[in-house]
């Protein structure tokens, strides 16, 4: 499709329409997976599920993350990377409509889908933002990191009101969504007509295979370990609280201001890391916040804990941004970034899914909280490790 002037464009070919499209997918990338965490209670005592299922209920979406991370640049390459966004979309919502439907199986089966359509539009934003707006990356992958958690954040706090104030029970909130998921699906349909598959289109690219790259494996480590820190939380961190006296209510609305607290950091932490020639010191600050936030943990006094975890928010919502920016910083070509970003989403949530589920299963048999602290502070120091290591100025 030719490039018009500015003022003989569509309106689908106009930069803030791209933008806003961009935003409508990423406030549909968490909701599914953040808002079960305050209803797990509700869930478990429903259907009759164990500790080990119920984390197993937060470990599916991770597990359909890293398969399908694997097949998302091929899909993108075949349908258009807008087209293959718009299929993942519709996916997300056949599943959050199918989850809701019956018992313990069609929830899984549910749960499974929205993960497909949410890792597929995942992995394809980011060469999609490199492509279309590359002198931007840094802002628009801001937007895009600071949308998902701010609806992530508001998913776990509005997840059980909606649930116990409102009388939606567990079904009804999570079916809730389901809105804003049609929402996002018609404001970005016009990008499949403004970006086309080009049948044609040839360059002088030297394929690289990103699995053999040493930096490619720490990133992917990067990403593997805040993603499992972010989900054991979201998943367990509702019941810890419960146990040390807050509501169900109240500990989902902690979840949900620890993400808030998180906000700025998703949208400054791009901003700031491109305008350095490598993101080491800005790593070393985060991981320090993780040590400290996480420790306070150890402390029965709820104030304590609420201090540590806006810390610990902070820290999340910079290194989700951080883990993204490094994919399109690290890489000087689109397929280049197709393909890490693919391999980083599915090494990085391969491990982030063990997190939840081993958790649960630990405390079926120990029932100590601890783990869950330990489990995070080990998961801080291999953040700096791995995190230095991506962090230094080089390129796939």
């Amino acid at each position: 499709m030719k490039n018009l002037p500015p003022s003989s464009q569509p309106f689908y070919q106009k930069p803030w329409f791209l933008i806003l499209g961009i935003l409508l997918v990423s406030f549909n990338l968490r909701p599914s997976i953040t808002a079960v965490g305050p209803l797990i209670p509700l869930i478990r005592e429903d259907l009759g599920l164990s500790n080990g299922w119920a984390g197993f209920l937060t470990t599916l979406p991770l597990l359909t993350f890293a398969t399908f991370s694997l097949f998302s640049a091929a899909i993108g390459k075949r349908l258009g990377n807008s087209k293959a966004i718009l299929f993942a979309l519709i996916l997300l919502s056949i599943g959050t409509i199918v989850r809701v439907l019956g018992g313990s199986f069609l929830l899984f089966i549910g749960t499974g889908l929205t993960g497909i359509g949410i890792v597929v539009c995942n992995v394809l934003l980011i060469p999609f933002i490199k492509n279309r707006l590359p002198t931007k990356i840094g802002l628009v992958t801001a937007a895009y990191t600071t949308g998902m958690t701010m609806f992530a954040a508001i998913a776990s706090g509005v997840s059980a009101p909606l649930a116990l104030d409102l009388n939606l029970g567990w079904r009804g909130s999570l079916f809730s969504w389901i809105g804003l998921l049609l929402i996002g699906i018609l404001i970005w349909f016009p990008q499949v007509k403004n970006n086309p598959v080009s049948k044609n289109k040839t360059d002088n690219h030297i394929k690289v295979n990103v699995w053999k790259s040493r930096l490619a494996w720490n990133i992917s480590l990067f990403m593997g370990v805040q993603s499992l820190l972010f989900f054991t939380l979201i998943a367990w961190l509702p019941d810890m609280m419960i146990s040390r006296g807050l509501s169900a209510v109240e500990a989902g609305l902690l979840v949900s201001l620890m993400q808030i607290v998180g906000l700025s950091g998703s949208f400054f932490a791009p901003i700031i890391a491109v305008k350095f020639k490598d993101q080491v010191g800005i790593i070393w600050v985060l991981g320090l916040m993780y040590l400290v936030g996480f420790s306070s943990l150890f402390s029965e006094t709820i104030m304590i804990n609420y201090i540590g975890l806006g810390i610990v928010g902070l820290g999340l919502g910079s290194s989700v941004s951080m883990a993204y920016t490094l994919i399109g910083l690290r890489t000087g070509h689109e397929k280049t970034t197709a393909s890490l970003s693919g391999m980083v989403q599915s090494t990085g949530y391969y491990l982030a899914a063990l997190g939840p589920l081993l958790f649960g299963i630990s405390f079926d048999i120990f029932q100590n909280w601890d783990f869950l602290i330990y489990l995070a502070l080990i998961c801080s120091v291999m953040f700096i490790y791995f995190g230095v290591k991506s962090g230094e100025s080089k390129i796939i």
